[in-house]
C-alpha cells in the first residue's frame, strides 16, 4: 500500500550513461498531483488518498465534481485516481505530491491503457499460424481451424482463443528502473516501454516485486 503518481506519457527516446551506454527510456511528464480527498477506515472502510492532476475548463466540469473540487480547495483536474495508504500515512486536502516522491534508480510499476487495435483475427490477436496459401486451400488462409469437438461435449469451451476485440485494456509493466528525474520540468525517465499511446495517462507506483523477492 504505497502512494504513486499520475503522469502523462510523452513518448520514447534514448539517453547515454557516463560510460557511453545507450538506454531506451520513456518520458513521463508528471503535473503536480493534488490530494482531492482523504479516505479513512472509520468513514469509508479503507485508508486511501484520492488525487487529481492537470486542469479542466470549468464549463466541462459537472456540478458534483465542481463541488468535490471546491470542498478540497483545489483546481479541477482531468481525472481522479486513488492510492491505498497505511493508517500512519498523513496527507491533507490540497497537499501536492511531486516527482520527488521517487529516487533515481528506484524500481517502479507502471499502469496504463494499452493501444486499441479494434476487431482482429486470431493471427494478429493470438499469434496463430496461417494455413496453406496454395495446395487446394482457397478460402481459409487466416481461419483458426476447428474450435471444438463433435456431439460430445457439443459446445465450445469457455476461453477458446478466437477473433475479437484486441487492445484497449488496463496493463501493468513491473519492475522498471527510473533512469533520471528532472525535478525542474517534472519529468521521469523510465527505462523501457510503457503501455498506452503517447499523451495518455499512466500510473507510476513503487514496484511490488524487486530483485530477491516481493517488496
Amino acid at each position: 500500500m504505497t502512494v504513486g503518481l499520475v503522469g502523462k506519457k510523452c513518448g520514447m527516446t534514448r539517453i547515454f550513461t557516463e560510460d557511453g551506454v545507450s538506454i531506451p527510456v520513456t518520458v513521463v511528464e508528471v503535473d503536480l498531483n493534488r490530494v482531492s480527498q482523504v479516505r479513512t477506515k472509520s468513514v469509508d472502510g479503507y485508508n486511501a488518498i484520492q488525487v487529481t492532476v492537470g486542469s479542466k475548463k470549468s464549463s466541462r466540469v459537472n456540478k458534483p465534481k465542481a463541488g468535490h473540487f471546491a470542498k478540497a480547495g483545489i483546481e479541477a483536474g482531468r481525472g481522479l485516481w486513488e492510492f491505498l495508504v497505511d493508517e500512519k500515512a498523513e496527507y491533507k486536502l490540497g497537499e501536492v505530491i511531486s516527482v520527488d516522491l521517487f529516487q533515481q534508480g528506484q524500481k517502479v510499476d507502471v499502469t496504463g491503457r494499452s493501444k486499441g487495435k479494434g476487431f482482429q483475427g486470431v493471427i494478429k490477436r493470438w499469434n496463430f499460424s496461417m494455413q496453406d496459401a496454395t495446395h487446394g486451400n482457397s478460402l481459409s488462409h487466416r481461419a483458426p481451424g476447428s474450435i471444438g469437438q463433435c456431439q460430445t461435449p457439443g459446445r465450445v469451451f469457455k476461453g477458446k482463443k478466437m477473433c475479437g476485440h484486441m487492445g484497449s485494456e488496463r496493463k501493468t509493466v513491473q519492475s522498471l528502473s527510473i533512469i533520471r528525474i528532472d525535478s525542474e520540468r517534472n519529468l521521469l525517465l523510465i527505462k523501457g516501454a510503457l503501455p498506452g499511446a503517447t499523451g495518455t495517462d499512466v500510473i507510476v507506483k513503487p514496484a511490488v516485486k524487486v530483485s530477491g523477492g516481493v517488496a
